[in-house]
C-alpha cells in the first residue's frame, strides 16, 4: 500500500522564518458557521460570525489555517462565555500556540410577553462571547446589546405637552468569574431604560409603554449608572464596560454616554 500523498507533502506553515518578527494574531476571521446557543430554555440555534486567532512566534513561517476550522466544527457543545473558553484552548492545543483569542457574534433570541395584552413575539438581541488566553490565564466576556425606549427628563421638565422620546441601544460588556445566563445579562440592561421595548405591541401596550417612559425619565448618564450600580454588587462580574447611545428624536446626532469599571484594580 502507497503511503498518503500528505507524508511527502513539505510543511511550508512549519518551516523557519528568518525575519524574527513575532505576529500578535493570526487565523481566519468571519466564519459563518452553524451553531447552538445556551439558555435557560435550552439550546437555541443561530448562525455565528466567529473570529479565531493565535499569536505566532518569531520563528515560524506561518499557522495551519485548516485546524481553526477543524477545531470549530469539532464542537458539539452549546455556546456559552465558558464553552468558548474551552475552544480557545482547544484551539491552542492543536496549534501549538501559547495565546490566541475566540470571538463569536450572534443574534439572540428571547421570547417576550406585552405587558397588557399578553401577546408574545420574538426579540432579537446582538450577542458577543469572546475569549482569550495567554499561558494559563484566561479571561471571558459576554457582551449583549439591547435596545430600550428612553424619555428625556429635561423635555418632560420644561414642556407643557408630552416629552421627546427615543429608541436606545444599552450595551453591557462583561468579564466573568463564573456564568452569567444571558437572559440575565439583557434583563439588567432593559432595566435601566425608560422602558424596556417589545416587537409586537398592541394598543393597550402602546398605551403602556409611552406612559410608562414618561413617568420614568432617563438621560444616557441615568441608563449607564443604574447598570453599573447593579454590576457592582454582582460578584460573578469582574470588569464591565456599559455603554448608552439615544438615537435622539429632536437632533441630528447621538447622545452617549460610558462606564468602565475593573474590580481588580478598584481602590
Amino acid at each position: 500500500m502507497n503511503a498518503p500523498d500528505s507524508l511527502f507533502l513539505p510543511d511550508v506553515q512549519s518551516s523557519a522564518d528568518l525575519r524574527q518578527l513575532a505576529i500578535q494574531q493570526v487565523g481566519v476571521r468571519a466564519i459563518r458557521h452553524p451553531v447552538t446557543i445556551a439558555s435557560a430554555r435550552g439550546p437555541q440555534p443561530a448562525v455565528a460570525s466567529i473570529d479565531m486567532f493565535v499569536g505566532l512566534p518569531a520563528h515560524q513561517k506561518g499557522t495551519h489555517m485548516s485546524r481553526f476550522i477543524a477545531v470549530l466544527q469539532e464542537n458539539r457543545e452549546p455556546l456559552s462565555a465558558a464553552v468558548v473558553g474551552s475552544l480557545v484552548r482547544s484551539m491552542l492545543q492543536r496549534l501549538e500556540a501559547s495565546s490566541g483569542s475566540i470571538e463569536a457574534r450572534f443574534a439572540y433570541f428571547v421570547n417576550k410577553t406585552a405587558p397588557v395584552s399578553g401577546v408574545e413575539s420574538l426579540m432579537d438581541y446582538d450577542v458577543t462571547l469572546a475569549a482569550r488566553a495567554s499561558g494559563a490565564a484566561l479571561s471571558l466576556t459576554q457582551k449583549v446589546v439591547v435596545p430600550v425606549t428612553s424619555a428625556c427628563p429635561c423635555s418632560k421638565r420644561i414642556s407643557d405637552y408630552g416629552a421627546h422620546n427615543q429608541r436606545s441601544h444599552v450595551t453591557v460588556q462583561v468579564e466573568l468569574a463564573s456564568a452569567l445566563a444571558l437572559d440575565e445579562q439583557i434583563r439588567i440592561a432593559e432595566s435601566s431604560g425608560s422602558c424596556e421595548v417589545w416587537a409586537l405591541l398592541k394598543r393597550p401596550d402602546e398605551k403602556y409603554v409611552t406612559e410608562r417612559a414618561y413617568d420614568n425619565p432617563k438621560f444616557v448618564e441615568d441608563v449607564v449608572r443604574d447598570v453599573a450600580l447593579e454590576l457592582n454588587g454582582d460578584g460573578r462580574v469582574i470588569a464591565y464596560t456599559v455603554e448608552c447611545e439615544n438615537f435622539e428624536s429632536i437632533h441630528n446626532h447621538s447622545a452617549y454616554a460610558m462606564i468602565a469599571h475593573d474590580k481588580r484594580t478598584a481602590g
